[in-house]
């Protein structure tokens, strides 16, 4: 058998068994108003800003018609940027609002002397441009550079035009945008907000809007399937108790399970990697993973099961461990020694990619439907079942003697609420 792994996540998920095929997972939807950070949704590797955050943006700010601010958040385009990219050049025509969804960008402006200098840095919920939407003409003072891995969204004028035309009540509030005056800004720059007793310059307290997702995910089932195809003689030849059908059905079974544990990590729709939320996803603080990092994911959840990492990570962690002089205990997990921190198992995966940059990433989950954690999901009382989510199914023989079975798992997997799974991202190996 080649290619045989541990399996650890499929070994470590508890397992919900579903009759409909389908998995809903109702949320609360939760965000801060008034906070001045934007807040975002993601379904796989889908990101939507929530309609009423964009009451964040100037120009929209004291409007709440929820059929236009929703219109408007469908028009916004997802982007993605790597380390070094730019997302806006200075003094280039600026034609849009961007959204940092996740990442940092860089705000840099050129000095006196042509030098670059930044000035800020951007991290996920802020954004820039808010002034394109509301001039004619505009270019961008700043040059805004890519630090990490982002995902922004971007709506640009004209998209903003063809929504105003569809609701009368945008439309003027925009016109009364246009035309009111700049707000008075403080010895910072800052805006002051005045309050109704007269007062200026006080901070504005943050108000909490809590709602329910009004469309609730639905986890369909994925389906992985093969065909084995075993010659007749095969199994007239080794009529043993367990004859050579059977382990031809055995390897398959293993390679199957190899793909679907893979599809649970990496597939963009409802693999691990990809349905984190946005506010689990972590970066390093120097690069490699530190004690530092591996504590951070671990503070942002309770009830930690385990880490999930490639074994190349697991090495690199160890590596910093020992610069620091401390030695990681082990653990036993069903019957196995694996190395731990904090009591929790470091479990290793060789599913996790590694980028051609030398960058991984470490998952950390809690499990089970009672602990509102990670769960896995497969249909059983299926026909044919070989064993639970999965079926063999005789498809005949054919004219060469030749036997065909179809076998086909039925898998998903489902995070119940957001801080069930973290991620540290960019996570170098290869120092």
């Amino acid at each position: 058998m080649q290619g045989r792994t541990s399996r650890w996540l499929l070994r470590m998920l508890p397992w919900v068994d579903i009759e409909a095929g389908t998995y809903r997972v109702n949320r609360r939807l939760t965000c801060a108003a008034g906070d001045g950070l934007i807040t975002f949704t993601n379904t796989g590797d889908q990101v939507r800003v929530i309609p009423r955050e964009l009451t964040e943006l100037p120009l929209l700010r004291g409007y709440d018609d929820d059929s236009a601010l929703s219109a408007l958040a469908d028009r916004f385009v997802q982007r993605h940027y790597e380390p070094g990219q730019l997302v806006s050049v200075g003094g280039e025509p600026a034609t849009e609002v961007v959204l940092i969804a996740h990442g940092k960008v860089d705000k840099i402006r050129s000095g006196e002397y042509g030098e670059d200098t930044v000035v800020d840095t951007l991290a996920g919920g802020r954004f820039f441009g808010s002034q394109v939407l509301a001039t004619a003409q505009s270019t961008w003072d700043s040059t805004y550079r890519a630090v990490t891995p982002c995902i922004v969204l971007a709506l640009d004028r004209a998209a903003l035009h063809e929504v105003t035309r569809q609701f009368d009540e945008l439309r003027a509030h925009v016109a009364a945008e246009y035309a009111s005056p700049a707000p008075p800004t403080n010895k910072r720059g800052e805006v002051d907000i005045a309050l109704a007793s007269g007062h200026s310059g006080e901070t504005a307290l943050p108000g909490t809007f809590v709602d329910y997702e009004l469309a609730p995910r639905e986890y369909e089932l994925s389906i992985a399937q093969t065909v084995l195809r075993v010659h007749s003689r095969v199994a007239d030849l080794y009529n043993l108790p367990m004859n050579q059908t059977e382990q031809q059905l055995r390897l398959t079974l293993e390679a199957l399970r190899e793909r679907q544990e893979n599809e649970l990590l990496n597939n963009r729709d409802f693999g691990l990697l990809h349905n984190a939320d946005l506010q689990q996803r972590l970066h390093t603080r120097t690069g490699p993973p530190t004690p530092e990092d591996l504590d951070e994911l671990l503070s942002r959840r309770r009830k930690s099961r385990f880490f999930l990492a490639h074994p190349r990570t697991i090495a690199a962690f160890g590596r910093e461990c020992s610069k620091r002089g401390l030695y990681p205990q082990t653990t036993e997990v069903q019957g196995h020694a694996v190395q731990c921190w904090r009591g929790v198992p470091i479990l290793p995966t060789d599913k996790i990619p590694i980028s051609a940059k030398g960058t991984t990433s470490i998952l950390c989950m809690r499990t089970g439907e009672d602990d509102h954690g990670v769960v896995g999901l497969r249909q059983t009382g299926i026909s044919d079942e070989h064993e639970p989510g999965l079926s063999v199914r005789f498809m005949g023989i054919n004219e060469q003697a030749v036997l065909s079975y179809l076998v086909s798992a039925y898998f998903s997997a489902a995070v119940l609420v957001p801080d069930a799974l973290g991620v540290l991202e960019n996570v170098e190996i290869t120092r």
